[in-house]
């Protein structure tokens, strides 16, 4: 390895409203390497390659390229200098061929016209430096989603690019295609390409990384060689769990918190009872690996697992925001077909999304018009619920939970995150759900709001409501959980319950360090 960065970074700042995204970040990348960018969401990934790609200028701090100070005023200003970036969505032109993808902007020209010979022959040679044979008159669409990426790659290579940076290139892809994307980055990586490498994946991490950069709350927690960083640690470090190192395998874990006495008397009932959702093997190729999970009333079973891990994308295949490719859903024991949402909830499921700003509220409206919002839907607008009916189912979930608001003609947009929260659940409880599905319902509010939204959660459990429950912090999930998933690279790996719900567990089954 060279002893000068090929790409580096000093004192990297970048402040977007209210957020310090980037805070004296030092980053280096060196030629002939494979360096991954750890964190978790909101750790500064993006907004550090949106810096380094002339996307976001820097507001304090500096860019070096090969030890000159750089700055880059556009995306295309770092591609001319050599930097080229390949995204989670293929950034291609699908209805095009093959090889007019590669070549798109710069096509060689003979007597004034396009060398389609050269074109061709150019293409399958940058193809073949790749160790890929594809049909180059083919349409880009023709070919999965994996082949799409190496061509991506091809057309980087073509330019001459020196670094390249993949931002979750593997998100879609399955294990055979994983590892022949990792076989051609390798092959880049003995050409003396440095390659910064993106991902949420564990096993992925370790099975292509020489270098590993983790961030935290915008700032660079740590430099580490990945052959010297154990799997333990590395969550850790990602998590920020204080002493975590020595947690996952000789501490103790905090001890949970207990449930309220009706809480338990339902699970105690649940245990012996038929569960009301009960999913066998459900699958999505490149998303999430066959997984068995059952909901049973008036149990709360949570979801543990890093950003990436599969959480957000079972729930959202359980209530059928996605298809699944395989397995199969039982309510009460009856197997169901849940092609769209609006099966989920005719089968009495409710689903609050991970983002209630573009997934969940509608700003503009008032509180009233969105609690009734999933109500309506269900019954159909042929049905209209009148406005007096509306006001009355408004004022009930206000003052049941609490949502403090003028009246129920606010606008919702106008609320805090944590009583947009509660308007959200207010939504879903007036279609009267035998299953809840929360997806971090408790992120980027206070500390008083979040306790306050989970014991009205648990109180609902206690009379009789399933929950599944998803958050990317333990310790929420040991507190409130009856029983706990733990995916990890799109896989369930384990389940606990009893004693065995500990956060001390939890991580090392995130970790892989626990069978």
């Amino acid at each position: 390895m060279s002893p000068t960065p090929l790409l580096e970074t000093v004192g990297l700042t970048r402040t977007f409203p209210g957020v310090r995204a980037l805070d004296g970040v030092d980053f280096r990348l060196f030629p002939g390497e494979i360096h991954t960018l750890m964190g978790q969401n909101g750790a500064g990934k993006s907004t550090l390659i949106n810096v380094l790609t002339g996307v976001h200028e820097p507001e304090a701090g500096e860019i070096r390229l090969a030890g000159q100070p750089v700055r880059f005023a556009t995306p295309q200003e770092a591609e001319a200098a050599g930097i080229q970036t390949l995204y989670q969505e293929v950034n291609l032109c699908p209805n095009l061929s093959v090889a007019e993808n590669i070549f798109a902007g710069r096509q060689p020209r003979k007597r004034g016209l396009i060398d389609w010979k050269t074109i061709h022959r150019r293409a399958a040679e940058a193809l073949a430096g790749l160790n890929l044979s594809l049909d180059v008159t083919q349409s880009l669409d023709t070919y999965p989603i994996a082949m799409q990426q190496m061509v991506a790659i091809a057309r980087a290579v073509s330019v001459d690019a020196r670094i390249l940076i993949l931002d979750e290139p593997t998100s879609s892809l399955d294990e055979g295609e994983v590892a022949r994307l990792f076989g051609v980055l390798r092959k880049l990586k003995a050409s003396g390409i440095a390659i910064l490498f993106v991902t949420h994946f564990l096993e992925q991490t370790y099975a292509i990384s020489d270098r590993i950069t983790v961030m935290r709350n915008g700032e660079r927690e740590g430099e580490y060689l990945a052959a010297d960083l154990p799997v333990q640690t590395l969550v850790a470090r990602m998590v920020g769990v204080s002493h975590a190192d020595e947690r996952l395998t000789h501490g103790d874990a905090p001890p949970r918190e207990p449930g309220t006495p009706e809480a338990h008397a339902q699970d105690a009932a649940a245990r012996t009872g038929e569960p009301y959702l009960a999913a066998e093997g459900i699958a999505r190729r490149g998303v999430l690996n066959a997984l068995d999970l059952e909901v049973r009333p008036g149990q709360i079973l949570g979801l543990a697992g890093l950003l990436g891990s599969g959480r957000t994308e079972t729930a959202r295949l359980l209530f059928g925001a996605e298809r699944a490719d395989a397995g199969a859903v039982r309510i009460h024991g009856k197997t169901v077909k849940l092609a769209s949402p609006r099966d989920a909830v005719r089968h009495g499921m409710a689903y609050c999304p991970e983002d209630r700003k573009k997934e969940g509220i509608v700003a503009d409206l008032s509180i009233r018009e969105n609690i009734v919002l999933a109500l309506q839907a269900r019954r159909g607008w042929w049905r209209m619920i009148g406005r007096a009916r509306q006001r009355e189912l408004a004022n009930a979930y206000i003052a049941q939970l609490g949502i403090k608001a003028r009246d129920a003609e606010q606008p919702i947009g106008l609320l805090s995150g944590g009583n947009q929260q509660k308007v959200l659940l207010a939504r879903w409880l007036a279609t009267e759900p035998r299953l809840l599905i929360l997806d971090e319902p408790t992120r980027g509010i206070d500390v008083a709001a979040k306790f306050e939204i989970m014991d009205r959660v648990r109180a609902l459990c206690a009379k009789g409501l399933g929950i599944l429950f998803i958050s990317s912090e333990i310790s929420e999930v040991v507190r409130v959980s009856d029983r706990i998933a733990v995916l990890r690279d799109r896989r369930k790996v384990a389940e606990l319950s009893g004693e065995a719900r500990s956060e001390r567990e939890v991580y090392g089954l995130i970790a892989g360090d626990r069978k």
